[in-house]
């Protein structure tokens, strides 16, 4: 009896453990200069894009969660800041069949989605999406701009993480801690594949050294925890 006690505090003490490390920030994480973007709470610091009131996104026993329905530009928010340097950090589930993306550097004045102005890394069910898509479509690419080498991303009930690095025009993507995407914005690489991609009639696609982070309501469930920020 003793023994299964033991088992069944230890097993307690786990659960709870675990739930104060979601959403929290330890403290040489705040000595370091990191800030938590999601409370787990509620959607404050957040905001609609070119809008204010959030609506079909929610926050369930700690993890936020886009509409579940896709609703294009009309369902994505956005931070209440901007920031330019950062690495941004971002634990997240996907559904069957589904797909999102995380944005960067919106602008608002020059754009009516947040994708006409800001980069995207997409998010996405990579073996069970059930159309092709192009390589610079799966989880971790710049999306329909740079392709992800050697990403992995974890079954469906698994949490990923993401990493985006941007200091000046160096950005990088991580993705489940391995390196997947690095380009220079503005470079002649860059513009080249600007000019001759889905963005060739976006002028101000990339253009913006500062602006929003952004979280996508596309297609079906995402969801996210554990979202921090470090200005670099």
């Amino acid at each position: 009896m003793k023994n299964i006690f033991l088992v069944a505090l230890m097993f307690v003490s786990t659960i709870a453990f675990g739930q104060k490390k979601i959403n929290k920030l330890s403290k040489q994480e705040k000595k370091d200069g990191w800030e938590l973007l999601f409370n787990g709470r509620n959607l404050d610091g957040w905001r609609t894009f070119k809008g204010d009131k959030i609506s079909g996104w929610k926050v369930i026993d700690g993890v936020l969660n886009n509409s579940g329905v896709g609703s294009d530009h009309g369902g994505d928010i956005i931070t209440t800041k901007k920031y330019q340097d950062f690495e941004l950090y971002v634990e997240w589930k996907i559904t069957a069949e589904s797909n999102s993306g995380i944005f960067f550097h919106a602008d608002e004045d020059k754009g009516k989605a947040i994708y006409e102005t800001a980069p995207e890394y997409q998010l996405l069910d990579d073996k069970g999406w059930p159309t092709e898509f192009a390589d610079h479509q799966y989880s971790g690419a710049n999306y329909a701009m740079h392709v992800p080498q050697n990403a992995k991303v974890k079954p469906l009930d698994k949490w990923n993480t993401t990493k985006i690095v941007v200091k000046g025009s160096h950005v990088q993507h991580y993705l489940n801690g391995k390196l997947v995407v690095e380009y220079e914005l503005w470079s002649d690489d860059w513009k080249a594949r600007k000019a001759k991609g889905k963005w060739k009639n976006y002028p101000n696609y990339g253009m913006s050294k500062t602006g929003y982070i952004g979280l996508q309501d596309y297609g079906g469930l995402t969801q996210f925890r554990n979202i921090k920020i470090k200005e670099l």
